[in-house]
């Protein structure tokens, strides 16, 4: 661990946030010589501390400050504090991730080209190619050692996934397999091959999974250019007269204000607390909130279409066993508009435990049928749904009247579902039930959207600075030494879990700031 950089040290970069992004654009940094303070709001949890227990780990590990949530989506009535389901703590959201590790597809970069005009959505083509990230994904999926990739074998497949597979297979789906999971199917990088623990939404406890909280963090300290500073909370982004970004404003452990002077900031805060950052940052020089001279900070809010299908056998499944989404159908990610909507979805296996299953399976049903459910818990099958939702210029992360225990304003996260998303979902619910049904289901129940997982969108690339809030690097087309590095920068959500592309555009975005920095540009 390198000695703690002063205060007034006016030559770091200050990351914010030590997840998918801001973790591996700190090591990514460190590697290249160059001093990161990163900033984590939450404390550090390493394999060892992680419980196999779904509540006591919720309370280990999820951000649970206080937010609004208004909209007409099913989680503002059934999780109004609760919009997302992401994890305050170094690693952040990779902690709590499956690891399903997905590129984004061709035609999902060219969402307006190939989309073309829809009705209620701001779509828009990324300012990025495939061709142009290829090699940067390339990268990421050694670093994360994604199965399937760079000579990797698929992990086995439990039982969960031997249904959908042979659902799958009777109704003609081709693609079809134990998925691109980050998640050791043999000892790699000095980590344990996955002992099917089934507990992978609280935390790997044998660290097969890759998280940043035990391969970037401990990595990009060990080059003694990374301090990570837990338990600081940023409240402002401070700028100095000429309008560049000059420091970090956080409150640490203790409630006490501290400010880190800072050469650039990079902001990797999830894509609901980086838009409030900002916007929480106003100032005289500018009035509406830092980067959003074009308005957009904080909107496009996207969560991907999402959903779940349980099935009901007449034999036991015991689904809990094994990786928790080790299995894929991809057949449905295409883009066909004679579905009934454009874009497209994955189905991915899924399960909850005893307790989130019951507070997830309906939220607030009881009676009869929910009881008849939950007591056939041990023959259930499960899949989740995740696709592509059309970014809304009204879907949007607004400072709210309320105030957090640091006297900022909260988040308010507002989203309606696109006509487009609700056709998907109605298509994705049916395609899951006929999964099952092919192979013998007695009973299948779709269940509704869960608490965010999937943030993405409210700072988003475009080629113009006045149709988003950074370029095609995550930079800020407003302030030059300002950047988002999370999946905040999202330009459309694309149907793909988004992490891979978020540590794509993190090592790409760290080679871009090295450049910067050498030029004197920042």
């Amino acid at each position: 661990m390198t000695s703690p950089y002063k205060l007034d040290d006016d030559s770091v970069v200050v990351v914010i946030g030590t997840g998918a992004g801001g973790g591996t654009l700190a090591n990514e940094l460190a590697q290249k010589g160059i001093d990161v303070v990163a900033l984590e709001a939450g404390g550090r949890h390493l394999p060892d501390d992680y419980i196999n227990d779904e509540w006591a780990s919720f309370g280990q590990l999820a951000w649970t400050d206080m937010r609004a949530t208004s909209g007409s989506w099913r989680v503002a009535k059934d999780f109004a504090n609760l919009p997302a389901w992401i994890v305050k703590a170094v690693g952040g959201s990779t902690t709590h991730w499956a690891g399903a590790s997905l590129r984004i597809e061709e035609h999902e970069f060219r969402a307006k080209t190939v989309y073309g005009e829809i009705d209620g959505a701001s779509l828009m083509d990324w300012p990025l190619t495939l061709k142009e990230l290829e090699p940067y994904y390339d990268k990421a999926e050694d670093k994360l050692g994604v199965t399937r990739t760079h000579g990797i074998p698929g992990l086995p497949g439990n039982n969960n996934f031997k249904i959908m597979k042979a659902g799958a297979d009777k109704l003609g789906y081709k693609t079809c397999h134990t998925g691109n999971m980050a998640i050791n199917s043999q000892p790699r990088h000095n980590r344990a091959s996955c002992q099917q623990l089934g507990f992978c939404f609280q935390g790997c406890k044998m660290g097969a999974k890759w998280s940043t909280a035990y391969t970037e963090i401990p990595l990009g300290e060990a080059t003694g250019h990374l301090e990570v500073r837990e338990h600081a909370h940023v409240l402002k982004i401070e700028h100095d007269d000429a309008g560049n970004v000059s420091g970090v404003l956080y409150a640490d452990k203790d409630g006490n204000q501290q400010l880190q002077k800072a050469r650039a900031v990079c902001v990797a805060g999830n894509s609901i607390e980086s838009p409030r950052l900002l916007l929480n940052s106003a100032s005289s020089l500018f009035p509406d909130g830092l980067a959003n001279s074009s308005g957009q900070v904080g909107k496009n809010y996207m969560r991907h279409m999402t959903g779940s299908v349980y099935a009901v056998f007449d034999q036991p499944v015991n689904m809990y066993r094994g990786t928790t989404m080790a299995g894929i159908i991809q057949d449905e990610a295409r883009h066909d508009p004679s579905r009934g909507f454009a874009g497209g979805y994955e189905m991915e296996t899924l399960s909850l435990g005893v307790p989130f299953m019951a507070a997830f399976l309906n939220p607030g049903a009881w009676g009869r049928e929910f009881t008849a459910a939950m007591d056939m818990y041990e023959n259930m099958a499960g899949m989740w749904l995740v696709g592509e939702d059309m970014p809304q210029e009204s879907n949007a992360v607004t400072l709210s009247d309320s105030k957090d225990q640091h006297g900022m304003a909260v988040a308010n996260v507002h989203f309606d579902d696109h006509p487009n998303d609700i056709a998907m979902r109605k298509h994705a619910y049916q395609q899951g039930a006929a999964v099952y049904d092919a192979v013998g289901a007695t009973q299948t129940y779709p269940t509704p959207p869960y608490p965010s997982t999937h943030n993405l969108g409210t700072n988003r690339m475009s080629a113009s600075a006045s149709d988003g809030v950074v370029n095609s690097f995550g930079q800020s087309h407003d302030i030059k030494n300002l950047f988002i590095s999370d999946g905040s920068q999202f330009t459309t959500g694309a149907a793909e879990n988004p992490t891979l592309t978020i540590v794509t555009l993190a090592i790409r975005q760290a080679e871009y700031i090295a450049q910067q920095m050498t030029e004197k540009a920042i």
